[in-house]
């Protein structure tokens, strides 16, 4: 018995450190909707975020932190963030549905 309760305190650990990194990377993307909407759902002339393959949204924000994408204002929040940040602002609006 102390065995399954060991377990399930560890499994409900692993679900509270998972909800608390869906809530930060969600804060992260939070600056984004200024320009790109709620959840990446841009209704204007913006890339659509929602959806966007991580990777690809990786390496764009890469371009715009090296200058090598050309920018307004992107080359600016890419200096921002650290890698890390990238990859969950990335993650987060590729769970996003279209």
């Amino acid at each position: 018995m102390p065995r399954l309760s060991i377990l399930l305190t560890g499994a409900l650990a692993l679900a509270a450190a998972a909800a608390q990194a869906d809530d930060a990377a969600r804060n992260l993307a939070a600056s984004c909707a200024t320009c790109h909407g709620t959840n990446g759902k841009s209704v204007g002339a913006m890339v659509v975020l929602a959806g966007y393959p991580q990777v690809l949204m990786i390496q764009a924000m890469k371009d715009f932190k090296s200058g090598a994408r050309p920018a307004t204002i992107m080359h600016q929040f890419a200096k921002g963030y650290s890698e890390a940040q990238v990859a969950a602002i990335a993650g987060y609006y590729a769970a996003q549905k279209k």
